[in-house]
């Protein structure tokens, strides 16, 4: 029975996760931060052409959810990914999107 219990526990996470990414905004995000790369909170909301605080709303969201890290350096924070896996999930869902 605790196999069966850890298993849910992690499907559960996973679910967590997912349902967090499951926004335009907050895919677009990832896909910034794809690579390695590492933005500021002006750097994200610039790019993306939205309110600063739309902004930081999707990404504390993420970072909630373990999605995404954040560092601060003075008076900047830092955002990137927690893990590269996350992008695998972005690819594929470019590539099922890819017309044939």
């Amino acid at each position: 029975m605790g196999k069966i219990q850890l298993q849910i526990e992690n499907l559960e996470k996973a679910s967590s996760k997912l349902r967090a990414m499951a926004h335009p905004m907050r895919i677009a995000i990832i896909d910034m931060l794809n690579s390695g790369n590492r933005m500021s909170v002006t750097e994200i909301y610039k790019k993306l052409k939205i309110e600063q605080a739309a902004a930081s709303h999707h990404l504390n969201i993420l970072k909630n959810k373990g999605v995404l890290v954040s560092q601060r350096e003075g008076k900047k924070i830092f955002y990137s990914l927690k893990s590269d896996v996350l992008t695998e999930i972005l690819d594929c869902i470019n590539r099922c999107n890819e017309e044939k």
